[in-house]
Parts: C-alpha cells; structure tokens; sequence
C-alpha cells in the first residue's frame, strides 16, 4: 500500500480488522518495522485523540514522530498553480511537501474543509496537493471530506463487540451548535459498505448526505423507525450537504436519550457535547463504547502505518 487517504484503500475490511486486533494483542511485536523511520505529522486544524494515537502508533512500530502545528507554526502555503504568490502565503506546496519528504519516510496531514466552497472541499485540495508533490507515503488524518483512520478505528470496534453475525447499524445525526464537516459520517458509511451488516443511516430533511457516498443505504428521516431493533448507533452532526455547510435545524429531539437506545451500544468518535448531541445517562452507562473507540484509534493508525512501511 503506497498511501492511505480514503476507506477505499482497504482492499479487505475483515482481513484488516483481525489484523488490527492481532496488534492489540501485541502492540509492540513489530517494533523493529519503523527502526530510523520517521513518521512526519502536519495539522492545519486541531487535534487531540488523532494526534496522539498516530504518534503512539508510530512509537509502538519503532518510529520517531515529528509533530508540526503547520497553520501556526509553518510559513502560509499556497497550493494553487501558477499563483503570484504576492499576498500572505510565504512557500508554495511544491517546495513545502518536497521538503518535508526529504525528513520524513511517511507524512500524515490533517486539513478541515472550509464549508463554503463545495467544489473546493470536495477537490481535497491540501491532501491531494501532498500525495502529488511529496516523494514518500502520505496518510489522512482527517481531510475535507473523509476520516478513514476513524472510519476504520470504528470497524475494528463493531467487529469486538458485536453479538450477530450481521449486526444492525444506525448512523444517526444529532443536534449541535455549529456547522460541522461531513468526514467522519462519509468514512463510517463508506466502512459500513465494506461490512456485513444491516446499515441505515437516519437524519433531518435536508441533511442527506452525498449521494455518491450514501449510495444504495436507506436513508431515514424518522430516528425512531430507524432505532428499531438496532445494535450500534452511531451518533455524529453534520451540516447540510445540499444546502452546503448551512445549519437548517438544531432540533433537540434528535438528541440520543437512553431510552431511545434501548439495548443498542451507542459510538462517537469524539469529542462530543454532553446534553446537547447526547445526553449524560448514556455516556455514562454500560451502553456507551466511546473509550473504547478512542482506544482502538492507536491500532487502526498502527496497522496502515504497518502496511506502508512493509512496502517501503
């Protein structure tokens, strides 16, 4: 595998997440793999569980991290070609990503879209920029329209817990204060796809998400109906897609209750708003696989680092 930038990388899910498990059982069995490799991780927004689960990845397989704030830290880069670079970007993507390989074996970037351009966001325009100047492997550590480290991390973690060979699976939307990206649900739909499980994704009129990503998947607009029977919800907001980046309803009735729930576990890739998204009794209770996701974010990260580093 040269990169890791969409679920889509995958070739087998099920093969991956016993792999994945397999690590957990011994995190440090292939230290030796990334001996003098280093693992370069950029983050033009903020971050905390993916930040540290890729570093702990990485030193678990031998690697040394390098950690850089680029939106800080860096000098503004400019990624369009043939820019007069004349206002506030300094260096230009072609030399920033040149460079940056020539220190680091693999380079991880993590770039939110701006929710206003949608054909800007959906360009991937900062990932794709990286995978075509750099000379070595790059990952995504959450890009403008996908989250394929969590997509995976959340696999790994239905596949642990599940009592049915074919479990049913709920992505539910959930209120929220603010607009919020579409990459974390694209992956987890995209990671439900690859499953044998019953997937429905439930949400607000407005709030369908691409139909290129959604696909075949029954899309309902009654949370109740779709709850039914269910064994995991998987709960994320999301702003409009259609009305792009827009927040067209903030109705507090979507917000996941235990009585809702019922037996079903309840996921969320973090950080999440108490009382607003979800409320206290079900992160608080035996339902909720929350930490336990969170944990299974250092051996997804671990097991792409691992297969790129065997084709180095």
């Amino acid at each position: 595998m040269k990169n890791y930038t969409s679920i889509h990388d995958i070739d087998n899910i099920n093969s991956w997440i016993e792999e994945a498990k397999q690590l957990k059982e011994n995190p440090f069995k292939f230290k030796a793999l990334g001996k003098n490799k280093t693992l370069g991780l950029l983050f033009f927004n903020s971050s905390l569980r993916t930040r540290l689960s890729t570093q702990k990845a990485a030193l678990n397989l031998g690697m040394d991290p390098i950690v850089m704030n680029v939106s800080g830290d860096a000098w503004g880069i400019e990624f369009g070609d043939g820019t007069i670079m004349d206002g506030n970007t300094a260096e230009h993507i072609k030399e920033a990503a040149a460079v940056v390989s020539q220190y680091c074996d693999i380079i991880a970037v993590r770039a939110f879209p701006t929710l206003t351009d949608k054909e800007k966001d959906e360009s991937e325009q900062v990932l794709n920029a990286f995978k075509k100047y750099a000379s070595v492997p790059i990952v995504n550590m959450e890009s403008a329209t996908g989250h394929p480290l969590q997509g995976l991390t959340d696999a790994i973690t239905i596949s642990e817990h599940s009592k049915k060979v074919k479990p049913k699976v709920v992505l539910s939307w959930a209120p929220h204060v603010k607009a919020l990206p579409h990459a974390v649900a694209n992956s987890f739909i995209q990671a439900m796809q690859k499953m044998d499980v019953e997937f429905v994704i439930t949400n607000p009129e407005g709030y369908d998400l691409n139909p290129e990503i959604t696909a075949n998947t029954p899309i309902l607009h009654n949370q109740e109906e779709a709850f039914k029977d269910a064994d995991f919800v998987y709960t994320k907001n999301w702003s409009s897609y259609q009305d792009y980046g827009k927040v067209l309803n903030t109705d507090p009735n979507w917000m996941i209750t235990k009585q809702k729930l019922n037996d079903a576990k309840f996921m969320h890739c973090l950080p999440v708003r108490r009382n607003v998204v979800v409320e206290d009794a079900v992160l608080d209770s035996d339902s909720s696989l929350v930490i336990e996701q969170a944990n299974n974010r250092t051996y997804a990260a671990q097991l792409v680092l691992k297969k790129i580093l065997e084709n180095l």
